[in-house]
């Protein structure tokens, strides 16, 4: 019993860490340099001296002790990872638009945490259990709860980044109506982009936030819309980079370029609005056939089943 409750602990631990691996996927880098400065004017305020030591023990305990404990382990878990997995891995952050903190190692190691949870919790329950099963029948269970574990951070990560590219997708014709009017207004497009960056709070602004402070940095214009381009991976975006770096090449008018890039991105958001309401009826099929329809047979058909078990035809076939 000691080494049941001993694996019992383990497993929790396990799962534990990586339920707060996995809320780095979800909280932006900017709410911890937030913390930390808004614990730093507090420091100030109070007219503490402010030393490494506090600023360490004023983050977060995940920033503290579970992200170094799940890289040391996704260090030793990419030794045996090919490096096209942890390439597409890493890709995939990219294109979520999660925060630096949340690297390949970590994600890899909630990864493997999930999937020994998952499967330890399956092989626990059958094994200290009341229900027995064969023991090869057990190990199908567990390997199929590791793959679940395994696979579940993936599917998730697949759905954050169809979120955040289809945010971006729905807030740029209005992005680009306020870009055309600054540039026509006689603004820069540097402080157009700013304009769009001060207005909304979305992954596009975010993303031209960031453009500009990299061209603040010395980075070219045009290296740095593309490089937002390929972290963000949508193909509207890609071509509206296209068409801003050749009007800059060539010497185009850049406020005509960007009212047809807005005109051709009101007409593919109507179009793919189109596209979702013709795919309702067919989604709506599934749960009409497995929910609705069982339901409605049983109300209507059930008063005549009674009548019929009652009637004469029913004695007959009793």
């Amino acid at each position: 019993m000691i080494i049941i409750y001993i694996i019992v602990g383990i497993i929790v631990i396990l799962g534990i860490a990586a339920l707060l691996v996995f809320v780095g996927l979800r909280n932006p880098e900017a709410d911890t340099e937030r913390i930390l400065q808004e614990r730093l004017e507090e420091f100030n305020q109070k007219g503490e001296d402010v030393s490494l030591e506090k600023i360490e023990m004023s983050q977060p305990f995940t920033q503290r002790v579970i992200y170094p404990l799940a890289r040391s382990f996704g260090e030793l878990a990419v030794k045996f990872t090919p490096q096209n997995a942890l390439q597409n891995i890493a890709r995939m952050l990219e294109l979520s638009g999660s925060p630096s903190s949340l690297d390949p190692q970590i994600f890899l190691a909630m990864q493997i945490i999930l999937a020994v949870f998952l499967s330890g919790l399956m092989i626990l329950v059958f094994t200290i259990g009341e229900t027995k099963i064969a023991p090869i029948m057990m190990l199908i269970i567990a390997i199929v709860a590791a793959a679940l574990g395994y696979f579940t951070p993936l599917l998730l990560l697949q759905s954050r980044i169809g979120r955040r590219q289809k945010d971006i997708r729905r807030s740029m014709p209005d992005a680009l109506d306020l870009l055309t009017i600054c540039v026509e207004a006689g603004l820069g497009f540097d402080a157009a982009m700013q304009k769009v960056a001060e207005k909304w709070e979305t992954e596009l602004s975010i993303a031209f936030a960031r453009v500009l402070r990299e061209i603040q940095l010395g980075k070219l214009r045009r290296e740095a819309l593309r490089d937002m381009a390929d972290r963000i991976g949508l193909n509207e975006l890609t071509s509206f980079v296209a068409a801003v770096i050749q009007s800059e090449s060539l010497g185009v008018s850049l406020a005509k370029v960007l009212r047809i890039q807005s005109d051709q991105m009101r007409v593919k958001r109507r179009q793919l609005a189109e596209e979702e309401a013709h795919k309702a009826p067919i989604k709506m099929l599934i749960p009409m056939a497995l929910l609705i329809f069982p339901s409605l047979m049983i109300v209507l058909l059930s008063p005549a089943a009674l009548r019929l078990f009652h009637s004469a035809l029913g004695n007959m076939m009793k």
